[in-house]
């Protein structure tokens, strides 16, 4: 099976490293160095590839910026491959260009396939690609919630499966708790609510406004204030029209207009325009006399009584009343009224709904404990065989008599959720506390390796969990820097045979000072750096024959011409070679 390998790195102006080419092994590569050489820039460069984060002070003083650029088979249709399509990255022949550039004041850029993408990106794109193994990772390994995520990746879909139901009724019992915590902590609010949107409502219901009715009462006010003044006026007005009864020498408009018409009958057949105009005047008498009537009209039906003006005073404050606490006029009362109507419904049913969601929140509960159990035994089931092979591999690495297990235990909690007859406290991932014990030698009671093994122990430790983990759920690419700390003598040469039989099934890159481990690499890699007085500059290069023995003897004895190192050296590589 064909699968992905970094084929190349270059980098440039990171930390001591001025201008270097890493060519790495599909199978097993080693790189090695003396202390401060930069061997762990190697480790940074990939981090970097792989959406790490940037840092200003990676820069090499003096440079603008540095750049990492990597050179990735990838085999086409594999996860790698179709998210990078994705982003429009483009694959030569099957290769994937990486780059990502820091610049001296923190930016950072990144380049997929020739194109500008997220260094998110680049990140997910490392989860199908690269296991990245340090100090710090085997510090992260001593957390239980990091064993626990061990755990469930090497049972694979046994433990997937039921965690996703696990984790969607979860999700659903946090959402329905928090809505019933936010109402019933509410109600006391809510109440308050709902009592003055009820007076509000029924004070509105007894006045029982109309639509328009402020303004129309605003006019019948006006008019019935001033009623004495309108009818006096509307009388003279009709007597200038319509003329006086108690005044028949008077003369009024009326008469007036009627003599004008009489005067010109009588000469209008004389001239077409004359005769428009007699008729226009005509008109005039004609409306005179409907404006006199009606003028006559409004005079008697003008309504003076001084108990209608009080009542329209009386309706008018009764509606003012309204306006000053829910509207700007009658039209925006009755607006507030059909709002408010409809939130007291919703309020009103809060009972209701207290009832619909503690019965979910019940179900939801009694649901997740039973999925909680299914989750756990799961777990089990799966600990068994992950202690087994983990402690299976730990005798391959010098550990003949190392035991490793699993401890997955639950905290009582009232609050919790209901598991095997008892109550336990549960969060997103179940209700377990997994945490990886180990028994060094024969009659050691189990521990948590964070109390129970040395650092040479945890590195190996470590390594057998990964290469258990290639059996199950492997990855393409392994780099491990310095997982050999504090091993020495015989188990540094049985981390070097492991590491070996691991790089047959994926590649592995390693940053070593145990000459037992690199001994066993496909390829070795030098990262030295001279001095010429004012600025460092370190090299990767490719060692071979003569070269390979002296870098070895120097790991060994610290003495490069040493003949009983180069004899050591030599004996260490026929023994790697005669293994594989």
């Amino acid at each position: 099976m064909v699968v992905s390998v970094l084929e190349e790195m270059r980098i440039r102006s990171l930390g001591v490293i001025d201008d270097a080419v890493v060519e790495l092994s599909p199978g097993f590569t080693a790189v090695t160095g003396e202390t401060g050489a930069g061997k762990t820039m190697v480790v940074t460069s990939l981090g970097l590839l792989l959406g790490g984060r940037a840092d200003a002070a990676l820069v090499r003083i003096g440079a603008r910026n540095a750049v990492v650029e990597g050179r990735i088979a990838v085999p086409e249709g594999s996860p790698a491959a179709v998210r990078a399509e994705e982003a429009g990255a483009e694959l030569d022949e099957g290769t994937l260009l990486v780059s990502r550039t820091v610049s001296a004041e923190g930016r950072s850029r990144a380049h997929l396939g020739g194109r500008s993408v997220p260094v998110g990106l680049l990140a997910e794109l490392a989860d199908d690609l690269v296991a990245v193994h340090g100090q710090s990772d085997q510090q992260g390994l001593l957390k239980l919630s990091r064993q626990r995520q061990a755990l469930d990746r090497y049972a694979g879909y046994a433990v997937a499966a039921p965690l996703g139901t696990y984790a969607e009724a979860y999700k659903r019992l946090r959402a329905v708790t928090a809505e019933l915590e936010e109402i019933t902590t509410r109600a006391r609010e809510r109440a308050q609510e709902a009592d003055m949107l009820r007076f509000g409502l029924e004070e509105i219901a007894a006045v029982e406004p109309r639509a328009g009715e402020d303004a129309e009462l605003a006019e019948e006010a006006e008019r019935l204030g001033h009623a004495e003044a309108l009818a006096s006026a509307a009388a003279l007005a009709h007597a200038a029209l319509a003329g006086n009864p108690e005044d028949p020498e008077g003369v009024d408009a009326g008469t007036l207009v009627a003599g004008a018409q009489r005067a010109l009958e009588a000469v209008r057949a004389h001239d077409p325009a004359l005769a428009a105009l007699t008729d226009r005047i005509g008109e005039i008498g004609i409306l005179l006399r409907d404006v006199a009537g009606e003028l006559a009209g409004y005079a008697d039906d003008l309504d003076a009584d001084p108990l209608r003006l009080a009542a329209v005073e009386e309706r008018r404050a009764a509606l003012n009343a309204l306006t000053r606490k829910y509207g700007e006029n009658v039209a925006e009362v009755l607006a507030w009224a059909e709002r408010s109507a409809a939130r007291l419904t919703e309020l009103e049913g809060d009972d209701e709904r207290i009832g619909e969601l503690t019965a979910e929140r019940d179900a939801l509960r009694a649901e997740l404990g039973m999925l909680a159990q299914e989750l756990s035994e799961a777990r089990s089931e799966a600990a068994e065989r992950f202690a087994a092979a983990v402690t299976e591999e730990l005798a391959s690495l010098a550990m003949p008599h190392a035991r490793v297990s699993f401890d997955i235990r639950q905290t009582e909690d009232p609050d919790g959720v209901e598991v095997n007859g008892r109550t336990v406290a549960y969060g997103p991932s179940g209700v377990d506390e997994v945490e990886l014990l180990l028994a060094p030698h024969p009659g050691a009671p189990p521990r948590p390796i964070a109390k129970g093994a040395s650092g040479g122990e945890l590195s190996r430790v470590m390594l057998a969990v990964e290469v258990v983990f290639a059996g199950t759920d492997p990855v393409p690419t392994y780099l491990f820097d310095e997982v050999d700390a504090g091993v020495g003598g015989k188990a540094a040469v049985e981390i070097g045979r492991r590491l070996a039989r691991l790089a047959k099934k994926a590649q592995v890159v390693v940053v070593t000072h145990l000459p037992q481990v690199a001994a066993f690499a496909d390829r070795q890699l030098l990262v030295e750096k001279t001095n010429d007085g004012s600025v460092t500059r370190s090299g990767v290069k490719v060692l071979e024959g003569e070269d390979r023995v002296r870098e070895l003897s120097r790991m060994l004895a610290g003495q490069e011409d040493s003949e009983t190192a180069r004899a050591h050296a030599e004996e260490l590589l026929a023994a790697a070679r005669a293994d594989a």
